[in-house]
């Protein structure tokens, strides 16, 4: 879509880069602010106040006018960066006997949703008036009637009274070893993520693929990862201690990496679904160590909003970081070799999240 929009805007690309990461800025500044509004207006009313922030930020999005374009996504990182934190804690209050099951759904719906967007929004824009303007805006359907379906909970809606307050509550997990162990996994998983997100193309275009072909290779990656993400929160959560299922997934993106960068291209499709399977599973444990690894509800939406704002201002370098090492050394193998060294951060601090234990 960025073509599209730059050729109808005239933005610069550097403009455009800034409009991409505003979501995930976003998600980094307000996350751990979350809290605030739960302790006012409970969990229900404050999902239903995000999902309508939502449809009106994508909304705006749609007029094609510049300052709303940027207003717009700022609006729907603010209202995503809410969801991605109280689902956890919804799952944690309502469904804590079937965490694994619960987390498993929705982190595997957040990545068919995101897949299908992705392979839907170009032949939108190429097949209806409008253009880039109606792809962006049509997702708006979407979150008002998720609003529609959702607004009825908000009579169960109760408002947190917590004894302690909010800044002793962030002071509290600031200290806690467990708390910035789940919250470093999770940003160290998202910066391999978005990393590959981004530029898994541009490799596999330098190792001679066609354009065509290396967006199939990102499409299988994401799909592997949506099975990843499905498969392995309900299956770790039957037992108590994950540290076992983290090591087996680091091995597999380990192995994955050393594919890509030493592998043939007749078996770029194993590395490419080697990666994708072990980001999603360790997004999906990421997602089930919040609920895991809290006492209570009040507890998981905390700690979600703390690891969410670590996680999340990480993943915004990610991107940048390999674009920039690329930029100094024209050799897409050196991005490999950092990832792989993530590697062992991330190991560490997931034998430290995935033992059971609880904050």
């Amino acid at each position: 879509m960025i073509a599209m929009i730059r050729e109808a805007t005239g933005l610069s690309n550097s403009m455009l880069g800034l409009l991409t990461t505003l979501p995930l800025v976003a998600f980094g500044v307000l996350s751990t602010l979350t809290p605030l509004f739960t302790r006012r207006f409970g969990i229900e009313k404050t999902l239903s106040g995000a999902l309508l922030l939502l449809t009106v930020g994508i909304v705006l999005r749609a007029f094609g006018y510049i300052p709303l374009l940027f207003l717009g996504t700022i609006l729907l990182g603010i209202a995503i960066a809410f969801g991605n934190v109280l689902l956890p804690a919804l799952v944690k209050r309502d469904f804590d006997k079937r965490s694994g099951f619960m987390t498993s759904l929705y982190s595997g719906m957040m990545g068919v949703g995101a897949a299908l967007a992705a392979g839907l929004s170009v032949p939108i824009a190429e097949s209806f008036p409008g253009s880039w303007k109606t792809s962006l805006g049509v997702w708006g359907l979407f979150s008002f009637l998720a609003f529609l379906v959702w607004v009825s909970q908000n009579k169960f809606s109760v408002p947190t009274n917590s004894k302690r307050s909010f800044k002793k509550a962030m002071k509290d997990l600031g200290s806690n070893a467990l708390a910035w162990n789940v919250a470093l996994f999770l940003g160290l998983q998202s910066i391999a993520f978005y990393v590959i997100l981004a530029w898994l193309p541009d490799i596999l275009i330098s190792k001679g693929f066609s354009s065509s072909e290396a967006g199939w290779y990102l499409s299988l990656s994401q799909v592997t990862g949506v099975l990843g993400s499905v498969l392995v929160p309900v299956i770790a959560a039957k037992k108590d201690d994950q540290r076992k299922y983290i090591s087996a997934l680091i091995l597999l993106e380990a192995l994955s990496l050393i594919g890509l960068w030493l592998g043939t291209n007749a078996t770029v499709f194993l590395w490419v679904s080697g990666i994708g399977f072990s980001l999603g599973g360790s997004f999906g444990l990421a997602l089930l160590f919040i609920v895991l690894r809290s006492s209570d509800s009040e507890t998981a939406t905390e700690l979600s909003g703390m690891s969410q704002s670590i996680g999340y201002l990480l993943a915004a370098t990610g991107p940048i970081l390999i674009g920039a090492v690329f930029d100094i050394t024209g050799d897409w193998d050196t991005a490999l070799y950092i990832l792989f060294m993530i590697l062992f951060f991330k190991l560490y601090t997931g034998l430290k999240a995935g033992k059971a234990q609880a904050i």
